[in-house]
C-alpha cells in the first residue's frame, strides 16, 4: 500500500501501471519500469508478455480473459493495489491504454510507453510517420483499407495473424493495385524480426509470423477502383436498383449535412446507402445507421457500405417511422425515401437535438408539398437542384434533363 504523505503534501497514488513491452522484453525496459513491474502485487498481460517479464515479476500474473474483456473488471476490481498491465508497444495507440483510460482517472495511472508498431515500421523503411497513413485492422474488417488505397500512397497496416497479409494482397489484386509493393515486417524489434517484400499481384510469401505490420506503397491500374477524396462518388461505384440519390444532387446534399468529426446521421429510405457512406467517408470518425424497408436493398446497403471501406454502417430494415424508435439521437438526418408518409417528418424533426441538421430531398409533388409546408412553419432553406446531361439525339446531341429535386435543410434551433 502507499506510503503516508509528509505532513502538508498531497500524496496521489497511482495505483495502475501500464508499461508498454516490445518483442525485446526485459532488455528493452527502463529501470523505472523494471522495478515497477517488479513492485506490482498482480501483473496483467497476454501469455507472451507475461513470459517476457517472468523474471521480473513477484506478484500475481493475470492472463487476459478469452474473450478479452473491454470492461476491464478484472483490473478495475483491484483498484487500490499495485496493479501492472503490460500492453505492446505504445499503450495510448490503438492500444489496451485506450480503454482503461475510460474506466480510470489520468492521476491514478503512470504509463511507460514503448514505440508503436507503426513506429518501428517508419523507422525500419526510412519513410516518414507524418506522411503515412496507419490503419489497424487488429480483429476489423480488412475493407477499411479501401479508403486508402490511393497511387503514390504509403500505407502501415496493423495485422491481426499471418493471414491477413495474404488477404490484403488478394484484395487489392482484384481492384486494380496488383502492381503495389507489399512489405511484411515481422516480430519488429525481437529476435526473430524480418522483413521481406512482393507485389500484390505475384504475393506468395509463407510462414508469415502472426506479430506483423503490412507496408504497402500503393501503384495502380487505369482500371482500379479508387474512391475519390471528394462528395459526390460515381453512380457506378454503388451497387443499385435505380433507387440512388444520383451524384451531383448527392454532393449538394453532403454539403448541405455538413458532416463534423465523430457525428451520427440518420439516413431514412435509405435506397443504395449512397449518402451514409458518403458521410461516413469523410472521416474515420462518422458515424451512420441507414433506415431501409426494403429488405433486398437492406442487404445492397451492407455490400456497399463494405466495397465503400465504411463496413460499419449500421443498417436497420424496417420502415419509418417505426423503425426510428430506440435509435441513438443523431445529429444530422437525411431524407431520401418515404419521406411523405405519415409520421416520418414529424418524428425526424422530434430526433434532432438543439443544432442538429435535417436535409430532405424531394422528387414527387407530394412530398415537395410537405417540404413547401414545413419551409413555411420552420423556416429553413429550399433549393431547386436541376440536373441535365448531353444524350445523343441522332447523329448530334442535346440537353435531356432529369427530374428536379426540391431540397429542405433546416437547422433546430
Amino acid at each position: 500500500m502507499p506510503a503516508e504523505a509528509p505532513r502538508g503534501v498531497k500524496l496521489t497514488f497511482k495505483w495502475l501501471t501500464i508499461i508498454g513491452i516490445g518483442e525485446d522484453g526485459v532488455a528493452g525496459l527502463g529501470d523505472e519500469a523494471k522495478r515497477l513491474i517488479a513492485e506490482a502485487e498482480f501483473v496483467f498481460g497476454g501469455k507472451r508478455h507475461l513470459a517476457l517479464v517472468a523474471s521480473l515479476a513477484k506478484g500475481e500474473a493475470r492472463v487476459w480473459p478469452t474473450p478479452f474483456d473491454a470492461e476491464m473488471r478484472d483490473v478495475l476490481a483491484l483498484s487500490g493495489r499495485r496493479v501492472c498491465v503490460l500492453p505492446s508497444g505504445d499503450p495510448f495507440y490503438h492500444g489496451v491504454g485506450v480503454t482503461l483510460a475510460r474506466k480510470v482517472a489520468a492521476e491514478d495511472m503512470r504509463v511507460i510507453p514503448a514505440p508503436s508498431a507503426f513506429s518501428l515500421a517508419a523507422s525500419r523503411l526510412g519513410w516518414a510517420l507524418q506522411d503515412v497513413e496507419t490503419i489497424s485492422l487488429h480483429g476489423r474488417s480488412l475493407d477499411l483499407i479501401r479508403p486508402l488505397l490511393h497511387p503514390c500512397t504509403r500505407i502501415l497496416a496493423l495485422t491481426s495473424d499471418s493471414d491477413a497479409p495474404t488477404a490484403i494482397a488478394r484484395l487489392m489484386t482484384e481492384l486494380g493495385f496488383g502492381a503495389s509493393r507489399l512489405t511484411v515486417l515481422e516480430a519488429l524489434g525481437g529476435p526473430n524480426e524480418r522483413l521481406r517484400s512482393a507485389s500484390a499481384g505475384t504475393f506468395d510469401l509463407a510462414k508469415i509470423n502472426p506479430l506483423n505490420v503490412l507496408a504497402i506503397e500503393v501503384e495502380s491500374t487505369s482500371q482500379a477502383r479508387i474512391l475519390p477524396l471528394t462528395a459526390g462518388l460515381a453512380d457506378h461505384l454503388f451497387e443499385h436498383d435505380g433507387q440512388i440519390t444520383k451524384r451531383e444532387v448527392r454532393a449538394v446534399t453532403l454539403s448541405a449535412l455538413a458532416p463534423r468529426r465523430g457525428e451520427l446521421l440518420w439516413d431514412i429510405g435509405a435506397g443504395s446507402g449512397s449518402i451514409g457512406i458518403e458521410w461516413m467517408l469523410a472521416h474515420r470518425s462518422m458515424r451512420a445507421i441507414a433506415v431501409e424497408a426494403d429488405p433486398a436493398r437492406a442487404a445492397r446497403i451492407q455490400r456497399n457500405a463494405a466495397a465503400c471501406g465504411v463496413p460499419g454502417l449500421a443498417v436497420v430494415e424496417g420502415s419509418a417511422p417505426q423503425a426510428l424508435a430506440g435509435l441513438e439521437t443523431p445529429a444530422a438526418i437525411f431524407i431520401g425515401g418515404g419521406g411523405s408518409d405519415a409520421g416520418v417528418l414529424e418524428r425526424a424533426l422530434d430526433a434532432l437535438p438543439v443544432g442538429g441538421r435535417l436535409v430532405a430531398n424531394a422528387v414527387t409533388l407530394e412530398m415537395e408539398a410537405l417540404l413547401l409546408s414545413r419551409q413555411t412553419a420552420f423556416g429553413g432553406e429550399l433549393t431547386r437542384i436541376a440536373v441535365s446531361r448531353a444524350s445523343p439525339v441522332g447523329s448530334m446531341q442535346a440537353w435531356r434533363p432529369a427530374m428536379p429535386v426540391t431540397q429542405w435543410s433546416w437547422v433546430r434551433p
